[in-house]
Parts: C-alpha cells; structure tokens; sequence
C-alpha cells in the first residue's frame, strides 16, 4: 500500500523509520553524483547500523523474506544518499530508475519479488514521486557478501539545495 499523504518526513514516521547518515563509500567512488536537476546513486549495499543485514545468495543462504529485507535496508540507504545529494528529500519530484542486483543461485528467479522490498518501500515513502523504471538482475556475487544491491536515479527540483552538489 503507498501512503502518499503527507510530507515524506510524515512518512518516514509513520513508517516507524530514521534516516540513518549516508554510508560512506567502500571504495574509490562518490556515493552519489549531482548533475543539474539529476542525481545518480551509488550502488547502496544492505547495512544497518553498521553491519550487513545478511549475507550470502539468494537460493542458498539467504531466503526470500530476508532478501526483501536486505532490499528494503538498501533502498533506506538510497534515500540517505538523496538526501544528502538534495538536501531534503521533499525535493524529489520523481525517482526516475531503479536496479537492484540479486547475489544468487543460478537457479533463483524470484529477483523482482526481491527487488519489491527496495521498490515498495521507495513508494511508501516519497509517495508519487517514487513511482520508477526498474530492473532486477541476478548475479554471482555483491560486494562484502551482501545479498542485494541498490542503485537509483531521481529528479529533483532546480531549487533544492546547491545545483551541482557533491558529497562532503
């Protein structure tokens, strides 16, 4: 069920979630990117409070309600990174893609069952603006064993925050 009402902080409480500080990057890349009214993201990987919320392959060790779980950490973290990117996430005027990567078996091929814990999620909390494109790809292995990885492309309004803005 999408909850649009509201200002996506309103939602965020209701949904009984916090913004956590954007994580910062693992490697030698950006967490995000400001390109005019564009940004992209960085592939958001599933941690929470510091750790992994699992670890592993779908189709092995990890299962589907954990995966959407992992997926849902993930997408949290997309918006922490919109938000800093923004400067508030009421800016986003439409999340415009989104892929999720899936670490599993070859034989797993529930990935957009997976990819509905970030998409449902996104949708709860900016409401309209987070109707997207998307794509769920399966692959052999994610960085540091998380079992889901995820990447998103938004639009923001002209006026929010500095126009090329980029991570501190």
């Amino acid at each position: 069920m999408t909850e649009g009402t509201g200002t996506v902080a309103e939602r965020l409480a209701r949904l009984g979630l916090r913004l956590p500080p954007p994580p910062a990057p693992v490697a030698a890349f950006e967490p995000y990117v400001r390109h005019g009214s564009t940004i992209y993201t960085s592939g958001q990987i599933a941690v929470r409070d510091g750790h992994l919320v699992a670890t592993g392959r779908l189709g092995a060790e990890v299962d589907l309600a954990a995966g959407q779980d992992a997926a849902r950490a993930c997408a949290v973290n997309v918006l922490a990174q919109l938000q800093a990117a923004a400067g508030c996430l009421d800016a986003v005027t439409r999340l415009v893609k989104v892929t999720v990567y899936v670490a599993c078996t070859g034989e797993f091929v529930q990935q957009p069952q997976v990819a509905d814990g970030a998409s449902q999620l996104l949708l709860d909390v900016l409401g309209a603006a987070g109707a997207h494109a998307r794509s769920a790809i399966g692959v052999a292995a994610l960085p540091l064993g998380t079992p889901v990885e995820v990447e998103a492309i938004a639009q923001v309004s002209t006026g929010a925050a500095h126009e090329e803005a980029q991570p501190q």
